[in-house]
């Protein structure tokens, strides 16, 4: 039986997002699992699982905003950003409520975020946490994010919550040691739940752990579902140029979406994905080059999807 897709996961606190991918293997007896972004082993919600073919398109789905339900706490500054590292520093609070409220609202828009040292991005094909466990902590250099929403803030005492949608490649254990730098009483992470990563929700998403294998498979998103690009759907001879890895021409055209020149689109036969290809023109040009009855050629392949078995 061939398996494919994705499948969105609500990670628990605790493992690892590799641990999840181990835990879909097992469960489905494959090898070609991958995960789309990490979550930390504390932070919680929504991971995005690539299946079989479905980790070729992974990387098309690491640019989403992302939101996140946060909570932090105030005085406090660890090694790692969150409340699982050393504590390399305890300050007093002395902040309003109207100082915490304006300091945190000062972070909506575009900033330069300096990511953790304890992170999972890489370095010389190492994971920054761990070099950082082995004593080289490596400094990566600043980096522009935006902030695009910060709502619901509560404040206890020296806990504060709040809820934030971030574009991709944020931290949040970097925007909370931020706002409390800038409070000048330093902060770190409590909790970190991500809610949703572009249009997928954590309220659809499954435990693997608490799953059989046949609700796994219920629950699978086909591939066809997944992307954010314009649809091209294919005729016979179409699929078989792009199995080929051939350029597609308008003959090869069944129907088509919007599409814009040097552009991604989803190349869909008998209602399946099968590639992701650059276009060499417009739609509105390609309407042009049909109503000419001129064969051009119009999208090249990026990336074929040949099997899902693996």
């Amino acid at each position: 039986m061939n398996i494919s897709g994705v499948l969105l996961i609500d990670k628990p606190e605790g493992p690892t997002s590799h641990d999840i991918v181990g835990e879909v293997r097992r469960k489905l007896g494959l090898k070609k699992v991958g995960h789309a972004g990490t979550l930390d082993p504390f932070a919680s919600g929504l991971l995005l699982v690539g299946v079989g073919s479905g980790t070729r398109v992974l990387e098309y789905l690491m640019n989403h905003s992302k939101v996140y339900h946060v909570k932090m706490r105030l005085g406090i500054i660890t090694d790692t950003f969150d409340i699982t590292g050393q504590v390399m520093e305890e300050r007093p609070v002395d902040c309003s409520i109207d100082q915490i409220l304006g300091v945190i609202k000062s972070f909506i828009g575009r900033y330069t975020q300096i990511p953790p040292a304890y992170c999972a991005r890489k370095y010389k094909g190492e994971r920054l946490y761990e070099l950082a466990r082995k004593g080289r902590i490596i400094r990566l250099p600043p980096r522009e994010v935006t902030i695009y929403k910060i709502q619901d803030i509560t404040i206890d005492g020296n806990d504060v919550s709040f809820r934030t949608e971030v574009s991709p490649g944020t931290y949040i254990r970097s925007l909370c040691m931020d706002i409390g730098y800038a409070l000048g009483c330093g902060a770190t992470t409590l909790k970190l739940r991500r809610v949703s990563i572009g249009p997928f929700k954590v309220d659809d998403a499954i435990d693997i752990f608490k799953v059989s294998h046949h609700e796994i498979l219920n629950h699978l998103l086909d591939l066809s579902r997944v992307l954010n690009m314009p649809r091209i759907y294919v005729k016979t001879s179409g699929f078989g140029k792009i199995m080929d890895g051939a350029t597609l021409r308008v003959q090869d055209v069944e129907n088509f979406e919007d599409f814009s020149k040097n552009s991604l689109v989803q190349v869909i036969y008998q209602d399946q994905l099968i590639a992701i290809a650059r276009t060499q023109r417009s739609s509105t040009f390609t309407r042009t080059l049909i109503r000419q009855n001129r064969n051009e050629p119009l999208f090249k392949p990026v990336k074929v999807l040949k099997g899902n078995q693996e």
